[in-house]
């Protein structure tokens, strides 16, 4: 007789642990479902604003647009004042300029007066000092200017001053200076030449001025100029070339009229 072998039985704890872990729910598939369901429900909607806060809200819109459209116009206002007071600095500016120039312009010739020259003369010792450059200042009187005003009228003078004025300036090169610093008195200012140089130029002036006749009252008359010359130096100021200059054309003075009575 054959023998029936049976399966070992299996522990009653073992089956009710397979129970047990088939019925254990799987915490990934749980939040993977409740994000479903929250899907398909859809969000919270947001309770509708009551027609007092669709007012206010209204209300805040309408002042803001209002604040920004006052400060727009705020700020116009403003840049079209600075745009003005721009336009008037430059006038102001412009107007100064113009004072500056005439307070330093012979009003009647047009070059420099005393004042200008003066202030041409201090820069150039200035430069002279700095770089020991050369330089030197003429000085020239009219000789018969004043018996011209007293026989023909002030505005004879006034065509002689003219025509000397030209005379000079048309004598001297642009980075030169030319100034009336009295009534019959005018100077120059010459860069750049030796003390040779500045005599012969001296001479020439006065050659010039000499050569200019002048018509008055079917008169013809001449004006005539001494020259005088001073040097300029590291060593010397304003004043002082103004005063050698001056000293040297009296002397040349007396000798024009030594040399016309001779």
């Amino acid at each position: 007789m054959k023998k029936t072998t049976k399966a070992p039985a299996r522990p009653a704890d073992a089956k009710g642990r397979r129970a047990q872990a088939g019925t254990r729910r799987n915490p990934t598939a749980s939040r993977g479902a409740a994000k479903i369901e929250t899907k398909l429900k859809g969000e919270p909607r947001t309770p509708a604003k009551r027609p007092e806060q669709k007012a206010q809200t209204k209300a805040r819109a309408k002042t803001a647009i209002k604040s920004e459209t006052e400060r727009s116009g705020a700020l116009e206002r403003a840049n079209q004042t600075i745009r003005a007071l721009k336009a008037e600095l430059a006038d102001v500016r412009s107007r100064m300029a113009e004072l500056q120039a005439s307070a330093d312009t012979d009003f009647l010739l047009g070059i420099f007066n005393r004042r200008g020259f003066e202030r041409e003369l201090s820069r150039s010792i200035a430069f002279v000092k700095r770089y020991d450059a050369k330089g030197a200042v003429i000085m020239l009187d009219l000789d018969r200017l004043k018996p011209i005003n007293d026989t023909f009228g002030h505005s004879a003078g006034d065509e002689v001053l003219k025509a000397v004025a030209a005379t000079l300036a048309r004598m001297v090169r642009a980075s030169d200076v030319v100034g009336r610093i009295g009534g019959d008195e005018f100077a120059v200012l010459l860069w750049n030449l030796s003390e040779t140089d500045a005599r012969a130029k001296a001479q020439a002036l006065e050659q010039a001025i000499d050569g200019l006749r002048f018509c008055f009252a079917g008169r013809t008359v001449s004006a005539g100029a001494s020259a005088g010359v001073a040097i300029l130096s590291p060593h010397t100021d304003t004043q002082r070339v103004l005063e050698e200059a001056d000293a040297a054309m009296y002397v040349r003075k007396a000798q024009r009229r030594q040399e016309a009575n001779a």
